[in-house]
């Protein structure tokens, strides 16, 4: 058995690119940077022509690709008196309760390139697409949304972030995904991982282009209407749903 194309693939520079690209993306629970600087250093790669080449193929995402359409900020505040139920008012109340910034991500003074904006706009839709899916907006739901993005556009970053958490989980894994388990042990298992990110892809391919979405502009209308019209089907229930935590439910009853 000749291992002459794994040896032209683990070239010290290869190898050393992507130890870079595992620790940004190892970190990216303890630092949201990391994920932005993950995502920087992936703009000219080759799988982030594919996800410009993914996005330019459906003449929507193409046309606000084109616009470099940027939204006004999210104001928790003035979100808070949208009607009750709305994509907004549950946006705002979900963030407020957790105490999260929605004005997390980078904003540039201007677009160099089309990854840049896609990059923007990825991370600025994010947190919204977390209440539409229904993923909880921690570790264990993290990776079902950003599978959505990935099933949808095949965002580099979401890919790679998803690969090291199989990667990790192989490691830490001491038994195999079981029904039978308790759900917290369940989740640490690699196949709580796979079935996850298969889950997201899923929801993700089975629901309208998310993309192209002002959502800056649907905020006061209903999240289940919205949902309805996109074709999603929220994750309401399991320790991977945001609708799980006593806190957020009470907040938006």
């Amino acid at each position: 058995m000749s291992f002459r194309y794994i040896d032209q693939l683990l070239t010290p520079e290869n190898l050393k690119q992507f130890l870079e690209l595992v620790d940004l993306g190892a970190g990216a629970n303890k630092d949201v940077n990391n994920v932005f600087d993950l995502s920087d250093k992936l703009h000219s790669s080759r799988p982030m022509q594919l996800c410009i080449q993914a996005i330019k193929s459906n003449p929507a995402s193409a046309e606000i690709l084109k616009e470099r359409y940027v939204g006004p900020p999210y104001e928790l505040e003035a979100m808070l008196k949208m009607p009750k139920g709305s994509l907004g008012w549950t946006y705002a109340k979900v963030l407020s309760t957790l105490g999260y910034d929605p004005q997390f991500y980078r904003t540039p003074d201007h677009f160099e390139n089309d990854a840049e904006y896609i990059s923007f706009r990825v991370y600025k839709t994010h947190d919204l697409h977390h209440i539409l899916t229904g993923f909880s907006l921690d570790n264990l739901g993290e990776l079902g949304v950003i599978s959505v993005t990935t099933g949808q556009t095949a965002y580099p970053a979401f890919i790679f972030i998803a690969l090291v958490s199989f990667l990790i989980n192989f490691f830490k894994s001491e038994q195999l995904y079981n029904k039978e388990l308790e759900s917290t042990e369940n989740a640490k298992t690699l196949g709580y991982v796979f079935r996850l990110v298969n889950q997201g892809i899923d929801m993700g391919q089975a629901a309208k282009p998310l993309f192209p979405i002002k959502l800056e502009e649907h905020l006061e209308r209903p999240l289940d209407e919205l949902r309805q019209e996109l074709n999603i089907h929220p994750v309401t229930e399991g320790i991977y749903s945001w609708y799980s935590r006593p806190e957020l439910q009470a907040a938006i009853t």
